[in-house]
């Protein structure tokens, strides 16, 4: 017969097993379901600068979103392109000023919950047909983004046909490994913060010399959100900003782009 010691042995054994396959199986089982029911996370907002408006969002995207995104665009990621100058959103070039790799992300629902937030975040006249789909870009050691703007230099890129500039940006954090380094965000042309709570609250890279503006660390579930237009309506010099290079580790972020007038169903979709 087994001593207790044996069995209990087993049975620690046996629970140790049965948790770490439930625990997989939930990672990998889908969020959405029949019951699904969109509901918005208490996230945390603090202002980072009111000229040009940018806002730091602490717990935007909550870690079962983060998961679906990551599920439902699992192998789509392709090389990033940048958006050719005097040509549509669809014509994009390839070169060292943007090494990521990018997907745009189905709508589903949960998908269209996070929408929602984004153009409820803005007030409530913004439509969800001014949306651009969103966009997953991953990042891994050395990849970056150079210093560009989100708002289009070519009238092209910004015809009334094509929904108009971009208003403003989300970039949301979905996924850091763990042994992470580099990867901030970088806006060069911002002030710098004062306040050591800044470092402490884990928003801003404090080892950037602040001459070089905000460096914001990337953080899951975290976002930052900034309007790229002033006032006439052009493009805002100080939103500049770039993703710096990733040293060790990896990310991934989440653009969410709302345009100045309707985005056409061919880019959109429905």
């Amino acid at each position: 017969m087994a001593s207790l010691s044996s069995l209990l042995l087993l049975l620690g054994t046996t629970a140790a097993l049965t948790t770490a396959k439930d625990t997989a199986d939930q990672q990998q089982k889908p969020l959405l379901s029949d019951d699904y029911v969109c509901q918005h996370p208490p996230y945390k907002i603090t202002m980072v600068s009111k000229s040009p408006l940018v806002i730091y969002i602490k717990d935007f995207i909550t870690p079962d979103e983060r998961a679906h995104l990551q599920l439902i665009t699992k192998d789509t990621f392709t090389r990033s392109g940048v958006t050719a100058r005097g040509n549509t959103q669809k014509s994009t070039q390839y070169n060292s000023l943007r090494t990521s790799q990018s997907t745009s992300v189905p709508r589903d629902p949960i998908v269209r919950c996070i929408e929602s937030r984004a153009l409820s975040f803005q007030g409530y006249d913004i439509p969800a047909s001014h949306l651009e789909p969103l966009q997953l870009v991953k990042y891994g050691p050395s990849e970056h983004y150079h210093y560009h703007t989100d708002w289009f230099t070519s009238p092209e890129a910004a015809s009334p046909s094509l929904g108009g500039n971009r208003v403003s940006s989300f970039f949301a954090y979905i996924h850091v490994a763990n042994d992470t380094t580099g990867g901030g965000t970088n806006f060069p042309r911002l002030n710098s913060p004062e306040s050591e709570k800044w470092c402490e609250e884990g928003i801003v890279d404090c080892d950037q010399p602040w001459e070089k503006g905000i460096t914001f660390l990337p953080v899951e579930g975290n976002a930052i959100y900034w309007e790229n237009l002033d006032d006439n309506g052009r493009g805002d010099e100080r939103t500049l900003h770039a993703g710096l290079p990733v040293r060790g580790g990896g990310k991934i972020g989440m653009n969410i782009w709302t345009r100045e007038g309707e985005v056409p169903e061919s880019i959109r979709g429905v």
